[in-house]
């Protein structure tokens, strides 16, 4: 009987079953952050940013094409790889 193969096991289990359900609550995030990319909400928020509308403390890496879309393609690459 080897009990810390199963212990391992149980472990990468737990592991799985959290980080699986932290990717299902991400979807949603994902999802909307795709719709925004290139909309006209997002062409008036990076115009707004451009004309220095914006709080200079204001975080706004959603104003970057690169940041969302290299998220969406990091996301395109996982699915393939699970596929």
């Amino acid at each position: 009987m080897n009990t810390e193969r199963i212990v391992q096991m149980e472990r990468r289990l737990v592991r799985a079953e959290e980080a699986v359900g932290a990717m299902e609550e991400a979807m949603e995030d994902i999802a909307a952050l795709n719709e925004y990319l290139g909309s006209p909400e997002w062409l008036a928020d990076r115009a707004d940013d451009e004309a220095g509308r914006l709080p200079q403390d204001l975080r706004r890496g959603v104003l970057s094409e690169d940041a969302i879309w290299n998220l969406l393609e990091r996301c395109r690459e996982m699915k393939e790889a699970l596929g």
